[in-house]
């Protein structure tokens, strides 16, 4: 196939009145100078392949640029991504426009020379650096790095990968082999985009379509974005805790291990990197952080850059660390239930409105000790350790109560809140969970069947039925075929099952202790919370519904029924059988001793008629005196 030039939108130009002195004024015609992303393929020369990777090969290559004033070549490398759809090219290009655009100005990240199109793959052309971190560790004895380099090479990398989420880009394939070294022994964050390029694009393999980067640091809600996530920034967080790990251990993350078994490991069993031991405190907690499974409960790159730099001048000393600049890290609050980086995020200011934050998975009012309020006060650093003072309706005095404690409300909602789009669009669930609000009431929402938070107002929720673990649910009546399978009773109704886990965006995992798996038998599910409806005893009629709902509990509670059932039959029935038996024999006994008496007395006289006692007792006949 021939290559083919894209053109590059034009830039309309104007004018300006240059003021020189005050008697000359000169008028200039200028244009943005923005460089063009586009890059004419005839200006760039393949050399040879130099790598090869999950969305495409890594080409070192030689770009030509030449004008007026100069004529000059470059050594550049191509990353030439598989064949996808002329119907997609258009849209990865336009994304990619946008891309460079954004990471023109981001430090410690590699510098994009533009894009190309050659024999029909999208090509992205960026600085040729002569080696990575993973690189550098290969040659290194045991193949890992020492802590204040990790520590080095992680403040810069986490830095840059900050400074493009904060532009709303994801990166989603970090690992030490994209982690590139520049002539400074400085890394430079690699492989910038290509998976937020194609993130949403159909590609040829459905494998290539499930994966978002690399399977050994991909996040559980990575794997399957529209159904397991959604994907945020705190994604990266996972692959970057897998890079640290490696680069502390020399270990990749679930070596030897095949796709599939990644994916059992990661996503179904819920199994974490394991972290080295030995490591300065704050490190060891912001790396436990980064394999939280659900992703609200990670730290941001902001708070690794924080702890990573805190940590720089660490020493061990006499079994313990030591030198520690400002504190890092929250005490885990026993308290709430939750990690020090999801308290992090919600951050308060003096006019908020404010409620008790529940406990994890409580639905009891009793828990609500601040049903509302606001702050009135601060102290210390609110979005750490500090105290807020709150003002509650009916008490005189503001009561003084820990940041962790409480949870900001906008117009309604907090984040963690179960919500329900007023309109309802087909294309994913009308029911999710809240991520976050801000002050001006735009809100960040994840439901099933949107790969990303989805960005909207207030004004567009409504609040909605909440779940929590450990409920019984199942399809609703006037659902004939929901979205995820979901097994049958014998007769052919909706089996009950137990919520055993739920997903940032409202998916829930639901577990059937009422049916005996075996082998490989899927023995969980998945279900729409818009489709679903709890089940309890106060919810069903009559005894029978009652004793149905009861076998829900466990498989066994059916054969123990059964068994508690034909073993009190035998009892009663042993109990019954022994008790006629024993009134037969005293009756058999009865019957022998009187008709003895009888035949005593009958024998002195042949005189005398012979009746049986019961009859002559009935009679009133007695016996003639001799």
């Amino acid at each position: 196939m021939a290559s083919k030039v894209v053109p590059a939108q034009p830039v309309t130009p104007f004018e300006f009145e240059l003021y020189e002195d005050p008697d000359h004024l000169r008028t200039v015609v200028a244009s943005s100078s923005q460089p063009s992303p586009r890059i004419d393929p005839a200006k760039l020369k393949l050399r040879h392949r130099i790598g090869r990777g999950p969305f495409g090969d890594v080409w070192l290559a030689t770009h030509h640029q030449s004008t007026e004033d100069y004529d000059e070549c470059h050594e550049v490398a191509v990353k030439m991504l598989h064949p996808i759809k002329e119907e997609h090219m258009r849209v990865v290009l336009d994304k990619f426009d946008n891309l460079f655009s954004k990471c023109q100005s981001i430090e410690n990240v590699c510098f994009l020379h533009g894009i190309s199109v050659i024999n029909g793959k999208i090509c992205i052309v960026m600085k040729f650096y002569e080696g990575s971190v993973g690189d550098k560790m290969a040659r290194l004895k045991g193949g890992k790095l020492s802590l204040p380099d990790v520590l080095r090479y992680g403040i810069v990398l986490a830095q840059g990968i900050a400074q493009l989420h904060a532009k709303e880009i994801l990166v989603f394939n970090l690992k030490p082999c994209s982690f590139l070294l520049n002539e400074n022994d400085q890394a430079v964050l690699g492989d910038v985009g290509i998976p937020f390029l194609l993130f949403g694009i159909p590609l040829p393999s459905a494998d290539m379509s499930r994966r978002l980067g690399t399977p050994n640091y991909m996040a559980p809600e990575q794997w399957q974005p529209e159904i397991r996530g959604p994907v945020s920034f705190e994604t990266d967080s996972w692959g970057f805790g897998c890079s640290v790990v490696e680069m502390l251990t020399g270990v990749q993350p679930w070596r030897g291990k095949s796709v599939e078994e990644i994916y059992d490991s990661v996503v179904r069993k819920q199994e974490k990197p394991r972290i080295p031991e030995g490591l300065p405190p704050p490190v060891e907690n912001v790396l436990l952080g980064c394999f939280e499974y659900d992703l609200r409960s990670r730290p941001l790159m902001t708070d690794i850059v924080r702890v990573f730099k805190s940590s720089q001048n660490a020493v061990f000393v006499d079994g313990g660390w030591t030198g520690f600049g400002s504190r890092t890290a929250l005490e885990k609050f026993s308290g709430t239930g939750y990690t020090e980086w999801f308290l992090s995020k919600d951050h308060l200011q003096v006019g908020d409105m404010v409620r008790s934050r529940r406990p994890p998975n409580s639905c009891k009012p009793e828990n609500m000790d601040v049903p509302e309020g606001t702050v009135v006060g601060l102290e210390r650093d609110p979005d750490r350790d500090g105290f807020v003072l709150v003002r509650v309706h009916g008490i005189h005095d503001p009561l003084r109560l820990p940041v962790s404690t409480l949870e900001r409300v906008t117009f309604g909602l907090a984040a963690g809140d179960w919500v329900h789009l007023k309109e309802e669009d087909r294309r994913h669930s009308p029911v999710g969970i809240l991520h976050s609000i801000k002050r001006d009431g735009s809100v960040a929402v994840g439901f099933i069947g949107v790969e990303t938070l989805w960005k909207g107002n207030s004004s567009e929720l409504q609040m909605a039925e909440p779940y929590f673990v450990g409920q019984f649910v199942r399809p609703r009546a006037n659902v004939l075929s929901p979205r995820f399978e979901w097994p049958r009773k014998t007769g052919g109704a909706w089996a009950t099952g137990r919520i055993w886990w739920i997903l940032p965006n409202g998916c829930l995992i639901v577990k059937f202790p009422g049916r005996l798996t075996i082998g490989q038998e899927n023995s969980s599910f998945l279900a729409d919370p818009a489709e679903v409806e709890v089940v309890s005893f106060n919810s069903c009629p009559g005894v029978v519904k009652k004793y149905q709902h009861f076998e829900d509990f466990h498989w066994a509670v059916r054969p123990l029924v059964i068994a508690l059932g034909i073993f009190t039959a035998m009892k009663v029935g042993f109990f019954v059988g022994k008790k006629i038996g024993r009134s037969n024999k005293r009756q058999g006994t009865a019957v022998q001793s009187n008709g003895q008496h009888v035949d005593d007395q009958t024998s002195g006289s042949g005189s005398n008629q012979w009746f049986p006692p019961s009859v002559k007792n009935i009679l009133g006949v007695s016996p003639a005196a001799r």
